[in-house]
């Protein structure tokens, strides 16, 4: 059970934030095909509760990482929504000063270190911003997030063990949305429970139920309990599912429509909305009051970044090395 008490207020929290992750994320699509925001993009549609459990636990002084999916993970640790859109849509006020577009959001505010494009790079980059964490003698954990599909690379056994033999205060996240670009685990793996890959090296390893927040919050308190402990690194496998393809271009011909509407039965947001109608928390002007604020926020987001200029092209070389005048930097 977790140390951190699960109540009214964490079930409000749980719906507002997994229900801005869902309209941002809708908005997101459309504009997409209005080709409001160009290049790749992969929407969080459906795993809301893997972060909204996630974030019940952890402080804001904690850091975390993941892949090229990171606009809910922005959202979640606190970047601005106005931030995330210009971001995608390439604009000088985006988080990324709109160099990083969709798959490169950064936020050092709020300690979010991306959003990374190659696929399972994030995870040695994890370990290492725990690995800063211990040096410093502090006890912020960092929360690692990949993708089922990262876990086969080499990377992550590298890491695994590094982790582990200096115990550092990192937890390992997998997304397992089941298939990963477009092909099932079962077909990628000889081990298709996930979480047993820590197992090997002495990693406290568990499967999660990444539908539900309440199995997201308990299990997360555990691993950063024993993270700032000093205990070290634990690895969980969240069982979720995107409603929405691998990205934009993806026509989904791995899945039948079937599997697709049994997951959407288990729908996070609409589990949480009816725990908070039986338990009393809220009545349904609380709910249309937040759908509303939530509606406007996303507009407002939009509208901001429609009206925010484009980067200067002297922007090309600007934040490329620490050292203002480099020397090797040619017009």
């Amino acid at each position: 059970m977790s140390s951190i008490e699960i109540n009214k207020d964490t079930y409000l929290m749980w719906y507002e934030s997994m229900q801005l992750m869902r309209k941002f994320e809708e908005k997101t699509g459309q504009l997409y095909g209005q080709q409001k925001i160009r290049g790749f993009c992969h929407l969080y549609i459906g795993q809301e509760a893997v972060l909204a459990g996630a974030m019940s636990v952890i402080r804001h002084e904690d850091s975390l990482i993941t892949a090229y999916r990171d606009h809910a993970h922005a959202l979640a640790k606190g970047t601005s929504p106005r931030a995330v859109m210009a971001e995608m849509y390439g604009k000088i006020t985006g988080c990324s000063k709109g160099k990083g577009g969709s798959m490169h959001m950064f936020d050092k505010e709020n300690h979010f270190y991306g959003g990374h494009g190659i696929v399972g790079g994030q995870i040695p980059l994890g370990a290492g911003i725990a690995f800063a964490e211990k040096y410093k003698g502090t006890d912020n954990v960092n929360v690692c997030y990949m993708g089922d599909g990262a876990v086969r690379q080499g990377a992550l056994n590298e890491t695994f063990n590094m982790a582990a033999l200096w115990k550092l205060p990192v937890i390992f996240i997998c997304e397992n949305n089941g298939y990963a670009m477009g092909t099932s685990v079962a077909r990628t793996t000889i081990e298709p429970d996930i979480y047993k890959l820590g197992i090997p090296y002495g990693i406290p390893s568990s499967p999660v139920d990444g539908m539900d927040p309440v199995a997201v919050h308990n299990a997360m308190d555990e691993a950063v309990q024993r993270a700032r402990a000093g205990e070290g690194p634990t690895f969980l496998e969240m069982r979720t599912y995107r409603y929405k393809g691998h990205s934009m271009s993806d026509p989904q011909k791995y899945r039948t429509k079937e599997e697709l509407e049994s997951y959407k039965a288990k729908d996070p947001i609409e589990i949480v909305k009816q725990t908070i109608v039986k338990e009393g928390y809220a009545d349904e002007k609380w709910f249309e009051e937040i759908d509303a604020k939530i509606k406007a926020t996303v507009d407002d987001a939009v509208k901001f970044a429609e009206e925010s200029p484009w980067p200067d092209p002297s922007e090309l070389y600007t934040d490329v090395y620490v050292q203002q005048d480099y020397p090797y930097i040619l017009d």
